[in-house]
């Protein structure tokens, strides 16, 4: 229970500029590789570009509301399903961990939210040069939040999740390490993004989530 072990025992609250939880180590290494093995396309050689969303399509909250995909761009997006489960049997591992009752109750006692009727979604991503997140608050479906990073390239640590507050001022990276994440639950100034920044080779992650719509992996 790597991700569980991380949570109880390498994790850190912060008050500002909302409530977040910063933690160390959650993954294995054979689940670092397979994300950093993982396929993204690249949307330069598909004529396409960033646009400040991850929907890649501009899609709004209303748009992206109750769609488990996240938006049009679904084929440009690597979530782990039971459709390609067998490329990432270690990510499907991390997923069945987060599964499990021991896990969601932990997290549901930190963020205050019933988790035990939720399902859950992991989405690997490489961000290129030219990625840029606009200042957002995550939809209501999203009962939790969050990315662990992969720095296997020694990109800038700078090159992490930006908080703001209400004014829509930065107040915090949070720093871009190997194998280091945050969470948070959303709601109302839980403003987050990513400012335009130099990204040399590439930004790999996993998105995180806790969500009320189905996917292929309701809680245990």
């Amino acid at each position: 229970m790597t991700f569980l072990n991380s949570i109880l025992n390498q994790s850190k609250k912060y008050e500002t500029p909302f409530v977040h939880w910063e933690y160390n180590n959650p993954l294995d290494q054979n689940t670092i590789e397979e994300v950093i093995n993982a396929d993204i396309p690249d949307l330069s050689k598909h004529n396409l570009n960033y646009d400040g969303t991850r929907a890649i399509d501009d899609g709004s909250a209303e748009f992206r509301k109750g769609i488990a995909s996240g938006g049009k761009a679904i084929k440009f997006r690597c979530f782990i399903t039971k459709d390609n489960a067998q490329k990432f049997p270690h990510l499907v591992k991390f997923v069945n961990e987060l599964q499990s009752k021991e896990t969601y109750n932990v997290i549901s006692k930190m963020i205050n939210k019933d988790l035990s009727k939720s399902f859950v979604r992991v989405e690997v991503i490489c961000d290129r040069e030219g990625f840029w997140l606009k200042p957002h608050c995550d939809i209501e479906e999203k009962l939790m939040s969050g990315l662990i990073f992969v720095n296997n390239v020694n990109e800038s640590e700078d090159l992490g999740t930006d908080f703001y507050n209400d004014k829509l001022e930065k107040v915090k990276t949070i720093p871009y390490k190997h194998n280091y994440g945050y969470l948070f639950t959303s709601g109302p100034g839980t403003w987050h993004g990513m400012e335009k920044k130099k990204i040399v080779k590439e930004r790999r992650c996993i998105q995180v989530n806790y969500v009320t719509f189905p996917t292929d992996w309701k809680v245990d």
